[in-house]
């Protein structure tokens, strides 16, 4: 099909810039209001607390403390309530750090709680965060840049509510237009895509793969290192590209011998001190690679390999996109719910980038402005080699 075979061109024109990998901006925040006193836990994950130094840098215990002091607190009467305890650094899931509060109210006063971190440098920025009203009630509620300030009254003009099932739906479509490693990975999807069958069966693949680690990483089955899986989200995405320049050159067994050579030698720089990922992981990634671009490399027809290949890929990328619910500490008896929610809003914004793709080939077509396809296509995997093997090496290493 025409518009099929130039679906790599869209992808050429909405692949993101070589920024950030991630531009989703997201803490945690537990809230336990008893009279007149308000206590608060607030975590921050590593690469969030990164946005507050110069590339390069990173920031002290000390710095996103102070930073957070200015920003989060709760009122009664119109009036700040006094900061009584904090910041206190907490202990944290590695990747994550954790900082404790407590303020001290004017009794008898509607208590306000506030929350401003982090929207003044990313103004998407969301505040998952879980309050226990002063009647012992446990709701979950979201700070967004247009919600800073909540009533912690459930009789209050502005009551606490559950966040619904719709916000979860809303955060996983956010998840997948506003994560500039999984766009672009969905982009090279599309990208080694000839036929809608072929993209049918990637699709799937990525989809039954994501659904089942999201669902095992979230229910606490299994606990992924975030800082792994960033790496080989990274991984997957040069892959992707080194398929295409694979096939394209007829050198699999060149190209293979690169990813998984390189893979090799970080694995002995580990070993001898130099840090960066486990051996065992570094070892196994490279195993994986150079069979799969070895197999894709020699086959006529890896479509059907694909379904599998991306079902590998989704099982990474599903526990990325857990990632940012693990600390939210979930109640028990609405966790499928908004594990369902969130896992709906992740296909939704799939589809839409898709269909997105589609519509603007489409009509380039029909404007007689699309441009041979191998050209296209060895342009855009030499970028999502670059990209992938950058954010790789630097996550690696971060």
């Amino acid at each position: 099909m025409k518009v099929l075979a130039f679906l790599a061109l869209a992808a050429a024109l909405l692949m993101p810039a070589l920024a950030n990998a991630h531009t989703l901006s997201e803490t945690h925040s537990a809230w336990h209001i008893a009279g007149s006193t308000v206590d608060l836990t607030f975590t921050v994950p590593d690469q969030e607390a990164k946005r507050l130094t110069p590339p390069g840098r990173n920031p002290t215990d000390q710095m996103v403390g102070d930073y957070l002091l200015k920003r989060l607190g709760a009122s009664a009467g119109g009036k700040p309530c006094a900061i009584a305890y904090g910041p206190e650094k907490g202990s944290a899931a590695q990747g994550y750090s954790r900082f404790e509060f407590s303020y001290a109210c004017a009794p008898g006063k509607e208590i306000f709680l506030i929350d401003k971190a982090f929207f003044d440098i990313v103004p998407s920025h969301i505040n998952y965060a879980q309050i226990v009203t002063g009647d012992g009630s446990f709701v979950e509620q979201l700070f967004t840049g247009d919600q800073t300030t909540l009533s912690a009254s459930v009789n209050g003009d502005n009551p606490l509510q559950n966040a619904s099932f719709f916000s979860y739906v809303g955060l996983g479509i956010r998840h997948i237009l506003t994560g500039v490693d999984h766009m672009s990975f969905l982009l090279g999807l599309i990208l080694i895509s000839r036929r809608l069958k072929d993209l049918a069966f990637v699709v799937t693949g990525f989809t039954l793969g994501h659904s089942a680690t999201l669902a095992l990483a979230v229910t606490g089955i299994v606990r992924p290192h975030p800082e792994y899986i960033d790496a080989l989200v990274a991984l997957t995405i040069a892959l992707i590209g080194a398929e295409n320049i694979a096939v394209s050159l007829r050198r699999p067994g060149t190209i293979a011998l690169a990813f998984g050579g390189t893979l090799v030698v970080m694995a002995i720089m580990q070993v001898a001190g130099l840090g960066g990922l486990p051996a065992l992981l570094l070892l196994g990634a490279g195993l994986f690679t150079g069979n799969y671009l070895m197999i894709t490399g020699h086959l006529q027809d890896a479509a059907r390999l694909r379904v599998v290949v991306t079902l590998v890929f989704g099982l990474i990328h599903g526990f990325g996109f857990a990632s940012s619910l693990l600390e939210m500490r979930l109640p028990t008896g609405r966790l499928a719910e908004l594990l369902v929610g969130f896992n709906t809003g992740v296909e939704v914004g799939q589809l839409s980038l898709v269909l997105g793709v589609s519509l603007i080939v489409y009509l380039m077509v029909k404007m007689k402005l699309a441009l041979p396809r191998p050209i296209v296509t060895d342009v855009c995997s030499a970028f999502l080699v670059c990209i992938g093997v950058f954010w790789f090496i630097s996550r690696s290493y971060a």
